[in-house]
């Protein structure tokens, strides 16, 4: 038990900030959602780490199980709720440069349908090639070409616009 402990700790020691900044792009720039996501994939990598680290898949694996969960949260009716907040924070007087075109981006991005932010957040984000994607996600590689497509099309669209609705800046 103690080599799987010592093993999992340094996965998690060398791939925990990809994995945050992966799942905060997964979950539309929320990062409530992002550090449960983030939970929910360890604790489904260490019940499988035996295996996982036997076929030496352990990333691939990781990906997968990120990418899956967040399209099952995403589908759950309690999050398109709102959440009320008494005080609004304080916005920054003037943002360090480049700010606001990041978060113009997420905005965008968290407007897009899971299957295609998350094929997005793959393909770009974490440059994996349209066979890895395909693999993590499932589906035949003409599928990932064309959400890809129609994703930086819609996030093109979105951002020239300027049609962005507020994501979950936390």
């Amino acid at each position: 038990m103690q080599d799987r402990d010592t093993e999992f700790g340094e996965f998690l020691d060398s791939r925990a900030s990809v994995m945050r900044r992966t799942a905060y792009l997964l979950c539309g720039g929320d990062w409530h959602r992002a550090e449960d996501l983030v939970q929910t994939t360890l604790t489904k990598i260490y019940v499988a780490w035996p295996r996982i680290r036997r076929d030496g898949s352990v990333d691939a694996y990781s990906r997968k199980i990120m990418v899956r969960a967040a399209i099952d949260e995403s589908r759950k009716a309690y999050r398109r709720r709102e959440s009320v907040v008494e005080d609004l924070p304080e916005p920054l007087s003037t943002p360090p440069a480049g700010v606001e075109d990041a978060v113009d981006v997420r905005r965008a991005l968290a407007q897009l349908p899971a299957g295609q932010r998350a094929v997005v957040v793959l393909r770009y984000w974490e440059d994996m090639s349209v066979t890895d994607v395909a693999q993590t996600l499932g589906k035949s590689e003409g599928t990932i070409k064309s959400q890809a497509a129609k994703g930086l099309a819609a996030l093109r669209k979105l951002l020239e616009s300027g049609d962005l609705a507020e994501a979950g800046d936390g």
